[in-house]
């Protein structure tokens, strides 16, 4: 069984590009896939925003050098029209046989956005994500032309050509944390995938659907707590550049999540929560980290879990050691339930 089959859906995450050399990214892509592969993972989360590569040409790059890892598109609507998502999932099915899965995001930073000319409100970015959606969704799903006729979206009598076969069709998650962003992956049927608080601040039974919700995480764990944060405090030392350089993202983002963790980076936790969000102050990172022994990370995802999240999203492996501690965490948290 992999490492991170326990019933979950787990994805990795390929790394940004903007910080890299040319070369140095093509192979660090590759490799990271094999990585998450190896580890069992179902996928691996490709970015997308004005300053990174394209994020179906580096998806190009993972099939080519993985067997099975489905690449999680970033897919944003004002980058693309709908017919062209569905072409492009369709031309990759054909000419490879194998799946991509989308994360639709409605967003971005506002400075982005401003550049693209798309000054339509929070809210609204959602509603148009749902037709947007949908112009994809019924695309994919039947091989007749398909007319739609929406607010931001029209289409008549529009065929896709190849043919997308039934078992390639994509899984769907929306990431968003806000009402709108909820509300959006309900009306779809997809995921909702949010940047979770502590576990301990949730409840039981968060959704009746034990595949609609999924959180972004990271995770740090070693056999006992003292090793694993010293892993973690060497890997994200804080960094003044770093916190000034979130202080400005958060200032050009109107994303209910970048908000919603910052003022959760001002509550003081207890130094025995796994919870921490320095990576994230320091613009190390864009999630929270559970840091700690195999027992107390595996504690914390097993209240997750119990409060009905089932496909997690991890941050950027640093090695394939790390992928095997994480395996360890998920092992221990798929068995175990919080008392």
């Amino acid at each position: 069984m992999p490492a991170l089959d326990h019933g979950l859906k787990i994805y990795s995450t390929c790394p940004p590009s903007q910080l890299s050399q040319p070369g140095a990214y093509f192979r660090q892509v590759r490799e990271i896939a094999r990585w998450s592969e190896d580890a069992g993972c179902e996928g691996i989360l490709v970015y997308t925003d004005n300053k990174l590569l394209d994020p179906w040409l580096v998806s190009q790059v993972i099939i080519e050098a993985t067997e099975h890892l489905c690449p999680l598109v970033a897919v944003q609507p004002i980058y693309m029209h709908p017919y062209s998502v569905a072409k492009m999932i369709a031309s990759i099915g054909f000419l490879h046989g194998r799946r991509v899965h989308l994360n639709m995001v409605a967003g971005g930073f506002t400075n982005d956005l401003i550049a693209l000319d798309d000054t339509t409100p929070h809210d609204e970015r959602y509603m148009r994500l749902v037709e947007y959606t949908t112009v994809i969704q019924n695309l994919l799903h039947t091989a007749e032309p398909v007319s739609f006729t929406g607010r931001y979206y029209q289409v008549t009598n529009l065929k896709l050509t190849p043919p997308l076969p039934a078992d390639l069709a994509p899984s769907v998650l929306v990431s968003g944390s806000s009402k709108a962003g909820m509300d959006a992956a309900q009306i779809l049927g997809a995921t909702a995938v949010q940047y979770p608080k502590p576990a301990a601040e949730y409840g039981t039974a968060v959704s009746a659907n034990p595949a609609s919700i999924g959180i972004r995480i990271g995770i740090i764990a070693r056999s006992d707590d003292a090793q694993a944060w010293s892993v973690a405090r060497t890997r994200f030392p804080e960094d003044r550049k770093g916190q000034l350089t979130h202080q400005l993202a958060m200032k050009v983002s109107d994303s209910s999540w970048h908000h919603q963790l910052s003022e959760l980076g001002k509550t003081k936790l207890v130094p025995e929560n796994p919870y921490w969000l320095v990576p994230f102050e320091n613009y190390k990172t864009f999630c929270p980290y559970l840091v700690g022994s195999y027992d107390r990370v595996a504690d914390e995802v097993a209240r997750y879990i119990d409060a009905g999240y089932r496909t997690f999203i991890l941050d950027v492996p640093a090695s394939p050691e790390e992928m095997r501690h994480i395996g360890t965490v998920f092992e221990h948290a798929a068995c175990y339930r919080p008392a």
